[in-house]
């Protein structure tokens, strides 16, 4: 279940990342591309709660870090998209992907050669300005003013730490960019569908055994139905 795979790197070099998996060698196997920074460490336990009832339909899924993500020792602020979508292109390929599930902006960097899902995707931009927002609010409760566009100014020239999270100024230009690409493969899933709110829209990590169930389920049966 916990292993690890060699990610590659910009500059040619390989990462040796933390990967959760369950594997039976299965005809199903499915790429799982986890939500980003803050939203990360909030849908954790949610994401591979989802594989571990996945794994009971009989879905094999995949879970890789990408390098500068969770557990990665690559430093984030060498990372840019393009090295992110070669990571996740390079771990459908090492896995044999045969789908993908991604949740909000993992959607972003998900192979668009890959049929799946697409869980309350969501833009680079809005990533970033719920990260911003963050940092004005704690700044103003230490008494500091800081301003979304001084901040944003501040990320696409130096880069800016968000949350604890280095993001270096061509991650920042490309995040604020950054637009899921329409698919006729990949299917949206909205929050509401799942229902109840978003888990990462509390306050600290959390779970909803009943979110679980259902986002598993939305995929379990789309893949009966296919079979």
């Amino acid at each position: 279940m916990i292993g690890n795979w060699q990610a590659p790197l910009a500059d040619g070099s390989k990462s040796e990342e933390l990967l959760v998996s369950f594997d039976e060698d299965r005809r199903t196997r499915l790429l799982v591309l986890p939500a980003w920074f803050d939203e990360a460490n909030k849908l954790r336990r949610f994401t591979v709660e989802v594989m571990r009832r996945l794994d009971g339909a009989g879905l094999d899924s995949f879970l890789p870090d990408i390098p500068g993500c969770n557990e990665s020792l690559a430093p984030l602020d060498d990372q840019t998209m393009e090295s992110w979508r070669e990571a996740a292109d390079a771990a459908a390929k090492t896995f044999a992907a045969t789908h993908v599930l991604s949740i909000r902006a993992g959607a972003l960097i998900a192979p668009q050669e890959l049929s799946g899902w697409r869980y309350a995707p969501q833009s680079g931009r809005k990533q970033l300005r719920s990260m911003i927002r963050a940092r004005t609010i704690a700044a103003r409760e230490q008494g500091l003013q800081e301003t979304s566009e001084e901040l944003s100014q501040q990320g696409r020239r130096d880069g800016l730490t968000l949350g604890g999270w280095d993001i270096g100024p061509s991650m920042f230009q490309q995040l604020e960019r950054a637009e899921t690409e329409p698919s006729d493969t990949q299917v949206e899933i909205a929050q509401s569908t799942v229902g109840g709110p978003g888990l990462w829209l509390r306050a600290e990590p959390d779970e909803n055994p009943e979110q679980a169930d259902a986002l598993a389920a939305i995929v379990a049966l789309a893949m009966s139905d296919r079979t």
